[in-house]
This record gives structure tokens, C-alpha cells and sequence, in this order.
């Protein structure tokens, strides 16, 4: 069977069912055959906690807040969530209001940890700000928003009054600081005093003599008034008077009849009192034997009634008790998981951030090379082409303007410089007379070792070193 359905102005429909994938919303719609219809309000409920905490110096408080939460109803993935998860629950059960206070806690908590007690005073806009951001992030996987959050002053704990201590604390800087206003006061009052008393005392001598003139022209003139006045009030006592008689006997009249009327009265209601009296005992007699009956039949029904409602209590308690451990278990495990998927989406994401940063960087200096190689080679094309093609002039010019000339200049003579040369002549004793000798295949090696000596004592005066003993011992004095 085909019907239509239309939802409130604070409502939306939840189909589900036949043709519809997942979860349908909707104001008003056809409900055909194999579908579900489910009707939720969206009005805000108000949740009114009073969360403990404790701040980073280890000192516990109660925070007293009241959220008005409802769910979000300008964002349709928002509303789906809602649908599928708090929907289904009544807003005002323990469920939700469990889940909503578990949340507000542990932010509440997590934040107040990382704040002194003085930062959380003083600063209890801000605190509240961030508690509603906080609780906030968390309540949108619910399809849940705040419309408003009131956050009311901090209270004690018991047998930690660090509040109290600071109200006392400043109780007696005011007591003090008034200590000192009065001392002040008074002394400024008793110097004032001496100063008014000595103007008072000259204004009312001045003041004393106007008031004796004063005085007795006013006594002339009230003695006449007095005078009229008494004259006037005796004839008008003499009228009431007059009037007065009149009243009482009028009013002697008007209570005779008053008393007839009564005593009547009075006969009347005895009687009636009597006859009612007695309709009324009969009425009690048989109502106290139903009631008497009814007692019996109630007495039985209540301890049924009470036998069967403590087994049906027992029931829902082992029931209620098993769904809260399954449901704990659950939410745990799924923020478990939540919590590793975002942990690992930040490394994935940072890790491609800093890939992306390296190779732009890389990417940058490649491009930076390019144009400094474009550059130059445009400056040694014109300069080749200025200098007429010659590649030796152009190797000149670059020499000559990069100051490379310049530079191995300043290394040779930085090279020589410190330098003391030592110059030995030797001599070994002149040219053979033997003509035959001169040319024969010795005079090679002859000619070297002619160069050994002067070789090992030049070495010997720059470095100290001596030749091996195996080679020769050199002489003190050096043959000239």
C-alpha cells in the first residue's frame, strides 16, 4: 500500500528500504511497499554537565557548563550522519547524553591539563573558545553542531578551595586597603571638623540674632491663627456629634433584625444537619465494606505486579549492561583505528610535501644553471664575433679580464718568496788530457756521479738530510 508522508518544520523523514541505497531524507514523500519510514526531530536539546578536572599545577575544579546541541541542518552528509547514529536513540535518553558528555569530558580535561589554573581564570573566554572548537571537531563525526555553550564560573572541589582562598585573599586586601582609606579619612575629617567648628560657631552667633527677630514677629501673627482655628474645629465637632447619634440608632435597628435572621438561620441548618448526618453514615457504612473488598483485590494485584516488574528490571539490567560493553568496545576500536589512519595520512602527506619541496628546489637550480649557461654564451658569442672569430684573442681577453694573469703572478711569487738559494760551484779538476778517454762510452756515467756531490750538499743545507752511509760519507770542508 502506497502512502504520503510529510514531515514538520522541525522534522525529516529517514527512508530506507526498497529502490533506496543506504538511507533516504526527505520532507515529504511516496512510502511504497518495502520501504521504512522513520520520522526524527531536529530541535536542540540543552545538556547541562558539571565536568572535573584538573589543571597542569595537579589542582582539581569543577567547571559547570551548559551545551545546546542539535544536529547540523544546513549540511545533508551532516544530517545522514545523525540519521544513522543518534537518530535511532531518543535525545533526551542516557545514550546520547552519555556520548555527548563523554566527549565534552575528555576535551575539557585534555585542555585544562595544559593550562594553570591562574591561564584558565583569567582567560576563561578563551578557554571557552577552544573547548567549543575542540568538542566541536569531535561531535562532527555525529553530524552534531553547538549552537551555544555556557560556561559558568569555576567551582571548588571538596577539600581543595583554592577559590575560596583566593576570594579570602582578596577579601583582606580590601579590608586592609579600606584600613587605610578610613585612617586617611580621619584624619582629613578631624582637620576639617576644627576648621568647620570655628566657622559654625562665628555663622551661628550671627544667625542667633536674625532668629530673636524673626521669632517674635512669627509669635504675634500664629497666637491670631491659633485663635481662628480653635473656633472653627469646636462647631465642626459639634456637626459630627450630631451625625454620630443619628448612625447608632439606625444601626440598633438594622441589628435586631439581624439577630431574628439569624436565630432562623440557625434552627434551619440543625435540622439539615441531622437529616444529612445520617445519609451520610449509611454512604460511609457501604463504602467502607467495597472499600474493605478492594483492599484484598489490590494487596493480591500489587505483589504480582511488584514480583513481575523486579524480574523484567533484572532482565533489562543484564541486557543494558552487555549492549554498554559491546558498544564501549566498539567505540574504542573505531577510535583506535581513526586514530592510526590520521597518523599515517600526516607522514604520507609530509613525506610528499618534502619530496615535492626537494624537487622543486632541484628544479629551480636546474633552471638557474640553464640561464646562467644561456647568458654566457650569448656574452662569448658577441665577444667572438667582436673580436673576428680569433678563439686565441677571445682565450686572451677571458685570461686578461678574469685576472687570471694577475693571479698566477701573485702565485709564483708568493711560491719564491722566503726563499734563500744556496749556490755551490763545483769543480773536478778540469778537462782529461786523454782525448780517447773524453769519447769513450764512460764519459756519461763519469759526468754523473761529478753530479752526486753537489747534489747531497745542496740537499743537506736546505733540509739537514745526509746521504745513506752505503753511498759515501760527505767531507766537512767541501773541495773546491
Amino acid at each position: 500500500m502506497v502512502f504520503y508522508e510529510v514531515a514538520g518544520a522541525s522534522e525529516y523523514l529517514a527512508i530506507t528500504g526498497y529502490n533506496v541505497h543506504d538511507i533516504k531524507l526527505a520532507k515529504k514523500a511516496f512510502i511504497f511497499p518495502g520501504q521504512r519510514c522513520t520520522r526524527f526531530d531536529m530541535t536542540p536539546v540543552n545538556y547541562t554537565f558539571e565536568v572535573q578536572a584538573m589543571s597542569a599545577e595537579k589542582l582539581p575544579f569543577i567547571l559547570p557548563a551548559v551545551f545546546t546541541i542539535g544536529p547540523r541542518a544546513d549540511d545533508m552528509d551532516s544530517l545522514l550522519k545523525y540519521a544513522k547514529l543518534i537518530s535511532p536513540h531518543d535525545k533526551l535518553s542516557n545514550h546520547v547524553k552519555e556520548l555527548v558528555q563523554g566527549v565534552i569530558e575528555g576535551e575539557t580535561r585534555v585542555l585544562a591539563a595544559s593550562m594553570t589554573m591562574e591561564e584558565i581564570f583569567r582567560g576563561t573566554k578563551s578557554f571557552k573558545q577552544e573547548v567549543f572548537e575542540k568538542v566541536q571537531l569531535e561531535l562532527n563525526q555525529f553530524g552534531l553542531i553547538i549552537y551555544n555553550a555556557n560556561v559558568k564560573q569555576l567551582v571548588d572541589v571538596q577539600g581543595h578551595e583554592y577559590f575560596s582562598y583566593l576570594g579570602q585573599k582578596t577579601q583582606q586586601e580590601a579590608a586592609n586597603q579600606a584600613k587605610v582609606d578610613v585612617a586617611e579619612a580621619r584624619m582629613k575629617g578631624e582637620i576639617g571638623a576644627k576648621e568647620r567648628d570655628g566657622h559654625t560657631k562665628q555663622n551661628a552667633a550671627k544667625i542667633d540674632a536674625e532668629t530673636k527677630i524673626y521669632s517674635t514677629q512669627r509669635d504675634g501673627e500664629g497666637k491670631k491663627a491659633e485663635a481662628k482655628v480653635k473656633a472653627e474645629v469646636k462647631i465642626f465637632e459639634n456637626k459630627r456629634e450630631a451625625e454620630v447619634a443619628e448612625a447608632n440608632a439606625d444601626l440598633a435597628m438594622k441589628k435586631a433584625e439581624w439577630q431574628r435572621q439569624a436565630k432562623v438561620a440557625e434552627v434551619e441548618a440543625a435540622k439539615s444537619v441531622a437529616i444529612r448526618d445520617a445519609e451520610l453514615q449509611m454512604e460511609v457504612e457501604r463504602r467502607n465494606a467495597l472499600r474493605e473488598t478492594e483492599k484484598l483485590k489490590a494487596e493480591l494485584l500489587s505483589k504480582t505486579l511488584v514480583d513481575y516488574e523486579m524480574k523484567v528490571q533484572e532482565a533489562n539490567w543484564e541486557l543494558y549492561k552487555r549492549q554498554r560493553a559491546a558498544e564501549g568496545l566498539l567505540y574504542e576500536q573505531e577510535k583506535l583505528a581513526a586514530g592510526q589512519k590520521a597518523v599515517a595520512e600526516a607522514a604520507r602527506f609530509a613525506r610528499q610535501q618534502q619530496a615535492e619541496g626537494e624537487l622543486y628546489a632541484k628544479k629551480m637550480e636546474a633552471e638557474g644553471l640553464v640561464a646562467l649557461a644561456q647568458a654566457q654564451k650569448q656574452y662569448l658569442s658577441a665577444l667572438l664575433e667582436a673580436l673576428g672569430g680569433d678563439y686565441a684573442a677571445l682565450r686572451d681577453y677571458l685570461m686578461i679580464n678574469g685576472g687570471m694573469y694577475q693571479d698566477i703572478a701573485r702565485l709564483n711569487a708568493e711560491a719564491v718568496r722566503g726563499l734563500q738559494p744556496k749556490i755551490s760551484v763545483w769543480t773536478n779538476g778540469g778537462n782529461s788530457g786523454d782525448a780517447a778517454a773524453d769519447g769513450g762510452a764512460m764519459k756519461e756515467v763519469a759526468g754523473v756521479y761529478k753530479m752526486l756531490p753537489p747534489l747531497f750538499k745542496t740537499v743537506h743545507e736546505q733540509t739537514g738530510m745526509l746521504p745513506p752511509a752505503w753511498m759515501g760519507k760527505m767531507a766537512e770542508t767541501p773541495v773546491v
